[in-house]
C-alpha cells in the first residue's frame, strides 16, 4: 500500500512530527511445495506444502529539533501468520522427536527505532590579500548522527520440554513457528546506541584557465566515515568494532579508490578470542587492526577521446551490486542474459544510422581495469588474505557484434582468476548471447537468444553448460 500521512494538513508542507507521521502496510504470502516427479500433482505432493503470510506496518515520522537538528522515529509491527507448526518431546527411548502440526497459527513482533543527526560545515580560506595561492580554500562537511535501536525478546512463544540424559533432567527450550517460511520470533533482547560520524573535504583551487573567473572546485575526500555501536542488553563486549571506510576519485572521476578498516578496541587472550577486556588496559594500543581493503577501479574508453563523455550503464553489473556483488570483475563479469533484454534502451535508430555510415573508422571500445587487497589480523595472523588485479573489457565491432572479456590475476595464490569471454549479437528483435570460462574450476558456457520485447520474453532459448560437479 502507497505511504499515507494521515495527519498531514491539506495545502501547504507538512510541519512538525504530527503532520509527518506516516505508514504502509505490505504483506508476502507464499505457498511452497517441494516434490518428486514421481508425486507430481498427486495428493502426496500437496502433504509437504507450506503456508505463510507476512504482514508488516512501518510507521515513521521525521522533525527538526533545536532548529539544526533532524531527527527520525520508526516502529515497526510485524505479523507471521503459518499453517506450518512443530512440536518437540523426547520419546520413552530418549530420542528428540520433532512432529508437524498443520493449522492456523500466528505470532506479532516490533521494534523502535530513532536518530538524531545534524550537518556542520566549516570553512578553512588560505586567500590573503595580495596573494593568490594554488589552493585557495578547504571545505570540510561533517555529519555526526546518534542512533538508539530496541529489539524486544518475545520469549511468549518459546517453549520447553525436558530431556533426561546420562548427565539427569534438563530444558530444552524450542519454539513451534519453526516450521513457518518467514523465520521466528526474536529471543535475544537488544538495546544498542549507534555512533556515526560521515566527513567530506573539497578544496578550492586556482583554474589553469586565466579566463576563468571562478576557482575550480576538487573533492579531495568524496567521503570518511566512522562508525560503532554500544549494546546496554549485552554482559559482555558491548562496544562494537569501529568501522572507517573513506573513498575519492582521481584522474578526472575515471579512478576511484575506496579503503576501510576494522578497529577493534576489545583484547584478544592466549587462545585468540576476544576478552572483556580493553586492548589498552592490556599493555597494547587504543585499538587492534583486525582487517582491512583497498579497491582502486579505473574505467576508460574511446568516448573519452571523441568528445561524447564516458558514462556506461551496465545493468548487470549494477544489479550484481543490488544483490551484495561486486563490481570489479575479481570473479568474472555477471550476465544474466533474459534480465538485460528488460533494462536495454532503445537504440535501434541510431544503430541503423550508424550502419548506414562507414563503420570501420571507428570502432567503440571500454577497458576496466580494478585492484584489490585485503588485509586479515582478527587473531593475530597478519596475513593478506587476498591481492589481485583484474580487467575487463568489451570492443563493438560492428553496430551489432560485440565482444568482451574478464580476466585477472591472483597475486597472492600467483595463478590466473576467473577468465571470461563474451559474444553478443543483436538481431533487432532477437538478442544472441554466448558466455565462456575456458578454463579453471567454474569451467562452463552459456547460450541464449531470445525475443527482447517483454512481452514475449518467455520465447526464448537458453543452454548452458555447468561446471563439473565434484564430490
Amino acid at each position: 500500500m502507497s505511504r499515507v500521512f494521515p495527519f498531514a494538513p491539506k495545502v501547504g508542507t507538512k510541519k512538525g512530527a504530527i503532520q509527518n507521521i506516516n505508514f504502509q502496510y505490505n504483506v508476502r504470502a507464499e505457498n511452497r511445495i517441494q516434490t518428486t516427479d514421481s508425486l507430481f500433482f498427486k495428493k502426496e505432493m500437496f502433504d509437504e506444502a507450506r503456508i505463510g503470510a507476512l504482514h508488516s506496518i512501518p510507521i515513521t515520522t521525521n522533525f527538526k529539533v533545536f532548529k539544526y537538528f533532524s531527527m527520525s522515529t520508526s516502529v515497526n509491527f510485524e505479523e507471521n501468520w503459518t499453517y506450518n507448526t512443530i512440536n518437540k518431546y523426547q520419546n520413552e527411548d530418549g530420542d528428540i522427536i520433532t512432529e508437524d502440526l498443520t493449522g492456523f497459527d500466528r505470532f506479532y513482533t516490533y521494534n523502535f527505532s530513532t536518530s538524531i543527526g545534524t550537518t556542520v560545515y566549516g570553512l578553512f580560506n588560505f586567500k590573503k590579500e595580495g596573494k593568490d595561492p594554488k589552493i585557495q580554500a578547504i571545505r570540510h562537511v561533517i555529519r555526526p548522527s546518534i542512533s538508539y535501536n530496541i529489539n524486544p525478546a518475545f520469549d511468549q512463544y518459546y517453549d520447553s520440554f525436558e530431556v533426561i540424559d546420562a548427565d539427569g533432567t534438563t530444558k530444552e527450550e524450542y519454539t513451534r513457528f519453526q516450521g513457518s517460511i518467514f523465520g521466528t520470533p526474536n529471543q535475544n533482547f537488544s538495546s544498542s546506541l549507534g555512533i556515526s560520524v560521515g566527513n567530506n573535504f573539497e578544496a578550492k583551487v586556482r583554474d589553469k584557465d586565466s579566463t576563468a573567473t571562478e576557482p575550480k572546485k576538487v573533492i579531495l575526500l568524496n567521503n570518511l566515515n566512522f562508525a560503532t555501536s554500544y549494546n546496554f542488553a549485552a554482559d559482555s563486549l558491548r562496544w562494537s568494532p569501529l568501522r572507517v571506510s573513506g573513498g575519492t576519485s582521481i584522474l578526472n572521476d575515471k579512478m576511484s579508490i575506496n579503503f576501510g578498516a576494522t578497529l577493534d578496541p576489545y583484547a584478544l587472550d592466549n587462545n585468540n578470542r576476544r576478552v572483556d577486556q580493553f586492548n589498552i588496559d592490556n599493555g597494547g594500543s587504543l585499538f587492534r587492526l583486525t582487517s582491512a581493503n583497498l579497491n582502486m577501479n579505473y574505467t576508460i574508453s574511446s568516448k573519452a577521446f571523441d568528445g561524447s563523455g564516458d558514462q556506461e550503464n551496465d545493468a548487470a553489473i549494477q544489479e550484481s551490486i543490488r544483490s551484495g556483488g561486486r563490481a570489479d570483475d575479481l570473479f568474472g563479469r555477471p550476465e544474466d542474459f533474459a534480465d538485460r533484454r528488460l533494462t536495454d534502451e532503445d537504440d535501434d535508430d541510431d544503430k541503423n544510422k550508424a550502419m548506414s555510415e562507414l563503420y570501420n573508422y571507428k570502432i567503440p571500445w571500454s577497458l576496466r581495469l580494478a585492484y584489490a587487497v585485503n588485509y586479515s589480523n582478527s587473531t593475530r595472523q597478519n596475513e593478506i588474505s587476498s591481492h589481485s588485479l583484474m580487467f575487463s573489457g568489451d570492443v563493438e565491432l560492428s553496430p551489432r557484434w560485440t565482444v568482451g572479456a574478464s580476466s585477472g590475476y591472483d597475486i597472492k595464490n600467483q595463478g590466473f582468476t576467473l577468465t571470461q569471454l563474451r559474444f553478443e549479437r543483436d538481431l533487432l528483435s532477437w538478442r544472441l548471447n554466448f558466455s565462456w570460462v575456458p578454463f579453471g574450476t567454474y569451467n562452463s558456457w552459456n547460450f541464449f537468444v531470445g525475443i527482447k520485447s517483454n512481452l514475449l520474453k518467455d520465447l526464448k532459448y537458453d543452454k548452458r553448460r555447468q561446471r563439473d560437479q565434484q564430490l
